[in-house]
């Protein structure tokens, strides 16, 4: 990490990690990120931080966490261990100390006493580890304030200005003293004081109310930097608090202006509001100064997205002219819209760099994810945001945006092909309203960051044109700006050596997904060489060429590889003991595969529904139901329903990730076919007096099954359970879809009728039981 002098900015931009630790109160609960992302337990995480390139790294030293019980009985292990096993790796420590939080019980932010009982800890902290450089002893004041003090939503839940200002006041005079303290151990001690960045925009009839909001944003920095008096634009609004003229001049006598501003960025942080609140959906409507008015993402609502951080950081260095940081950059966003908007947040750092403004770092935020961030961390739902790494699996997984922080740590240029798409925040499909016509103060600003789709994009090519989960793949890929290509088996058959050459020469793709193959389960049993050529002959030809050309490939297996006698869920190193020709011949695609191709990936999966075909079983049994016909469904097996679009989605994140190896993707929870369409029914609200069990041979089925295939995974669980995918997959039945029948229409006009290969149509989900 370089030093805060005046020629520093000549330095080439730095990468900083940052850890998510935010301890919250709400009420008398506690939530505790340290504890849900494992790194309370797990310190060979530094090693994995120290592997990104990274230079510093905002590291937690929390005061509720070391010594909520008073510092004669603090527990310094935990810091111990971690602070000089992150300074040997070579990577410095910015030590927080209150992140989001408010304390020990017996203490609040509200609190006269708060500051002095920190800066008693700061104290402490200097004293024990006198080489510690860098500090934020509490991250986000104004925000944290808002939070505590002026909605409601964390402790000690105050909802008046009052309360807000006090809240604030409390905050940043902590921070004066904790750094007095810390530089009476060690002078040299440098504040990095971070706050949420953001900026409202407004109709006419509101701009007094952004006004204020763009003003009231800086508080905590105006504090600190000793900018507080009667000359200051909230000083009347301040003082109608009630709070005495004389708690806010105590700054400007024991100015404490930070060593580096630290701002945070969220795509949340610019802000639209519009006094007309029937325009926009319920949630987003409110009252603010009085008015009913809309509060919405900018990105959500304006026909012309703005420009993104880098206008912002312009006006943070002509307000303070101190060093900055971008101290947070996340977005919760599939992984390519992960890696475009930590690659526009660089760039516009970059570019604020060359017109002279004094940014030194971009800090990627959280290197664990986060929990439950989408309530405000006030509820225990289990909401998770992955980020470099991802700990659903038994250790955390490295994804693509570690890749691509090795490649700016080192000064490379990011090299993902998904890079060349657009982030959601600038695609037309952002809008949860009708746009509304982008102030010209907004567009008068040049934008950077526009990444379109073109045609010298890599593409991933998608085998199966005429198939639902291909059809699926290319939506989705669609709707993310992934550019693809969706090619039918006239375009590439994937058993024919010489077919696959052509079509990976000619399009050149960085990945292949391939979802053709035989599907008709009990056909199989009758038509075993086409069976076997067309789902393990394919594979394996497939595999062998994506080798060759060093592209990812994505493959798929079923759960018909087991034979049931487990009796319990089956998880990827499981022998495999199919039963049937076709559980054959995906057990043997996965084997030669592999063999072929060490890095692909091939996913295991199971009874996938969803929510754009006709024949999927879940839409036929509702449908048969809600006609009050007679539906037969088999319990005597059961098996793990995927949802496609959680499937789809999962998918394409590991294949950016380039994860390989055998993976099973399902939603959580198993059930009979018969419990799956009683289930379904219940939450539809449709009679299912006319359901019918009964056994797979009863209804027909030729080829044996197992019993018992649930799948469940020793690597991650990365879907949700499969309650939750029901309740969409109802929200979205009978809802057109014109992209999607597009699709369709496309693939069946590109599909004439092949010599030597009876092409694969659509079947009832009784017979494909929903098999790639």
């Amino acid at each position: 990490m370089h030093n805060t002098s005046p020629n520093s900015q000549h330095r080439p931009l730095e990468l900083w990690g940052g850890l998510e630790c935010t301890v919250n109160r709400v009420r008398d609960e506690y939530f505790s990120q340290l504890d849900r992302n494992g790194h309370a337990l797990r310190a060979c995480d530094i090693g994995r931080f120290a592997s990104l390139g990274i230079r510093a790294i905002r590291y937690p030293v929390l005061w509720e966490r070391t010594a909520p019980d008073g510092l004669d009985k603090a527990d310094w292990s935990w810091p111990d261990e971690r602070l000089p096993a992150l300074r040997d790796a070579g990577v410095t420590p910015i030590a927080g100390l209150i992140h989001h939080g408010s304390g020990p019980r017996d203490t609040s932010l509200m609190d006269p006493a708060f500051p002095e009982r920190l800066a008693e800890y700061a104290g402490a902290v200097a004293a024990r580890y006198p080489w510690l450089e860098y500090y934020t002893p509490v991250n986000e004041p104004c925000t944290t304030a808002r939070f505590a003090g002026l909605y409601g939503v964390w402790y000690p839940h105050a909802r008046d200005d009052r309360s807000f200002i006090q809240a604030l006041l409390v905050q940043c005079r902590a921070v004066v003293l904790c750094m007095r303290a810390i530089r009476k151990v060690n002078p040299n001690a440098k504040l990095v004081q971070t706050d949420d960045l953001g900026k409202t925009y407004s109709t006419p009839e509101l701009a007094h109310v952004a006004e204020f909001y763009n003003e009231r944003r800086w508080l905590a920095w105006d504090l600190l930097c000793g900018m507080m008096g009667p000359e200051h634009k909230l000083w009347k609004y301040l003082l109608g608090t009630g709070i005495d003229a004389a708690e806010f001049l105590w700054f400007r006598d024991n100015p404490c202006p930070p060593d580096v501003i630290g701002v945070n960025y969220y795509v949340t942080s610019e802000r639209w509001l519009d006094h007309r609140p029937e325009r926009y959906p319920q949630h987003h409507r409110g009252v603010a100064d009085g008015v009913p008015c809309a509060d919405i993402e900018a990105s959500r609502a304006l026909a012309t997205p703005t420009p993104g951080i880098g206008p912002l950081l312009g006006e943070v260095w002509e307000r303070y002219r101190l060093p900055i940081a971008v101290t947070e950059a996340h977005i919760d966003a599939n992984r390519e819209d992960q890696l475009r908007w930590l690659l526009e947040i660089w760039e516009a750092a970059q570019t604020a760099r060359q017109v002279g403004v004094d940014v030194r770092a971009v800090t990627v935020w959280s290197l664990l994810g986060s929990f439950d961030w989408n309530s405000l961390v006030t509820q225990n739902r289990g909401y998770y945001e992955p980020g470099p790494f991802d700990v659903r699996s038994k250790m955390p997984r490295p994804t693509a945006l570690a890749a691509m922080m090795r490649e700016l740590g080192s000064g490379r240029t990011p090299s993902h092909p998904v890079l060349r798409g657009q982030g959601w925040w600038r695609r037309p499909g952002r809008f949860l309203c009708t746009p509304i016509a982008t102030p010209a103060a907004i567009t008068s600003i040049s934008a950077d960051g526009h990444r379109l789709v073109g045609t010298g994009a890599a593409p991933i090519l998608i085998t199966g044109a005429t198939g639902t989960p291909g059809r699926a793949f290319a939506r989705i890929c669609q709707k993310r700006s992934l550019h693809y290509k969706l090619l039918s088996r006239m375009e590439m058959d994937i058993a024919d050596p010489a077919s696959v050459e052509r079509a990976l020469a000619h399009h050149k793709p960085w990945a292949v997904i391939n979802t053709s193959g035989y599907v008709r389960v009990d056909d199989a049993e009758g038509e075993v060489e086409r069976c076997m050529r067309d789902n393990t002959v394919g594979a394996a030809t497939l595999a062998e060429a994506c080798a060759r050309h060093g592209v990812h490939l994505t493959t798929f297996s079923s759960d018909l590889v087991f034979d049931g006698s487990k009796g319990s869920p089956y998880v990827e190193s499981d022998p495999v003991t199919p039963l049937n020709v076709y559980g054959r011949s995906k057990a043997e695609s996965e084997t030669a595969v592999l063999a072929a191709h060490p890095g692909a990936l091939v996913v295991r999966t199971s009874a996938f529904f969803g929510p754009w075909d006709r024949h999927n079983f879940v839409k036929l049994a509702l449908d048969a139901l809600e006609r009050g016909e007679r539906f037969a469904a088999a319990n005597d097996m059961t098996v793990s329903p995927t949802y496609v679009p959680d499937l789809v989605h999962t998918c394409l994140d590991l294949a950016i990730d380039r994860e390989c190896g055998v993976w099973h993707l399902n939603n959580v929870g198993s059930v009979t076919w018969y419990e799956l369409a009683r289930m379904a029914a219940e939450k539809a609200g449709i009679d299912a007096a006319k359901l019918v069990a009964q056994t797979a041979s009863e209804i027909g089925m030729a080829a044996a099954r197992p019993a018992y295939s649930v799948l469940h995974s020793e690597r991650a669980i990365l879907l949700p359970r499969l309650e939750n995918a029901l309740e969409r997959f109802i929200e979205l039945r009978g809802v057109d879809d014109p992209e999607y029948e597009e699709l369709v229409k496309t693939a069946e006009s590109r599909q004439p009728v092949a010599s030597g290969h009876r092409q694969q149509e659509e079947t009832p989900a009784e017979a494909v039981a929903g098999s790639f």
